[in-house]
């Protein structure tokens, strides 16, 4: 499920806007005043629901502000909260559920009122990816429909040969007809849109295993025996998805190789300083005779370090690699397979 970042409490009535403020009214009253929701067309539910899902935390105050004559009974419940799920829980109560999945979905894709303000917020790699399989005209619609500085970016992700021909359309385009316009739009929100919902939720396994991740392994031990004991799959999928500091093991040499590039002299004792002996001698491995021999030499030299000095350490590394992973510069086997990989 899509996770918003969380927002500050909204204290202030003066700062909301119209939608703001008859979306917490909505979600005031709830499911059983859904009928109210019947009077509005398609474009006022997109752009409450919108509003609706990113509200967070609203006050009571607020709450009461704007639903004077309910205080009394909104009083004895508080703040409201505004989520994916309550949104999605009160719009089925009123619409066919193939309406609201597909609702939802626009909502958790990237922000903006039009589907052409929707795409300015995708990236570009992304945006090219789709249009390369589509024709040169459709592309040339898209692109005049979106600003410069995005369609520059899109086209210079496209294959040469393809973008070329994009731009010789572009230049010989005639105005577009409306109904041409709205098929494209229609195809972007149901092929395009949806998809781009659908695969940018993230597991929640696969959120806890980042945040774990970044834990000092005393922190993450305890964490991981506590959730053993209440959920043991959760506390094995977990671990699977988690990328840790032995898992540099699988790195190839030429990864070894960049990665050393990249990680300070200073990181990278500390690092190794806790690693295994079997790691410790596939990073001496890939370093010239002179470099392994000063590098084992400086490690000696430190004498006892702290643990959380070695945990800091190896997590940078960690960090460094997956980095360089997504950009493409070296590639990471996860520790839940040899063919899984973490980008």
């Amino acid at each position: 499920m899509a996770l918003a970042r969380k927002k500050a409490a909204v204290d202030d009535i003066s700062k909301l806007s119209g939608v703001e403020k008859a979306a917490i009214v909505l979600l005031a009253l709830g499911e059983d005043h859904a009928g109210l929701w019947e009077s509005l067309d398609d474009e006022e539910i997109k752009e409450i629901s919108q509003a609706m899902s990113s509200l967070g935390t609203v006050s009571s105050t607020v709450v009461e502000a704007l639903l004077v004559e309910f205080v009394s009974g909104m009083s004895s419940t508080g703040a409201i909260m505004g989520s994916f799920e309550q949104t999605q829980r009160l719009l089925t109560a009123f619409l066919p559920p193939e309406k609201v999945e597909l609702l939802m979905e626009e909502i958790r894709g990237p922000a903006g009122r039009t589907m052409w303000d929707k795409l300015a917020n995708v990236n570009e790699a992304v945006l090219a990816n789709y249009l390369k399989n589509e024709y040169p005209q459709t592309v040339a619609v898209v692109l005049s429909k979106i600003k410069g500085e995005h369609a520059s970016r899109v086209l210079s992700a496209l294959p040469e040969d393809f973008a070329l021909e994009c731009v010789t359309r572009m230049l010989r385009m005639e105005p577009v007809q409306r109904d041409i316009l709205d098929k494209i739009e229609q195809t972007l929100r149901t092929e395009f849109m949806s998809n781009l919902a659908r695969t940018s939720k993230r597991d929640s396994h696969e959120m806890m295993a980042d945040i774990f991740n970044n834990f000092d392994r005393q922190t993450e031990a305890r964490f991981i025996a506590a959730l053993e004991e209440r959920n043991r799959e959760s506390a094995e999928r977990i671990r699977a998805l988690m990328f840790v500091f032995e898992d540099l093991s699988k790195l190839d040499p030429g990864g070894v190789q960049t990665l050393l590039r990249a990680v300070e002299k200073d990181a990278l004792c500390l690092g190794l300083k806790g690693a295994s002996d079997a790691l410790r001698e596939m990073f001496f491995s890939n370093m010239s005779e002179r470099a392994a021999k000063i590098m084992r030499e400086d490690m000696e030299s430190m004498g006892p370090v702290r643990l959380k000095d070695v945990d800091q350490a190896q997590m940078a590394m960690v960090q460094i690699a997956k980095d360089l992973a997504a950009k493409g510069e070296i590639m990471l086997a996860g520790s839940g397979g040899d063919d899984e990989l973490i980008y």
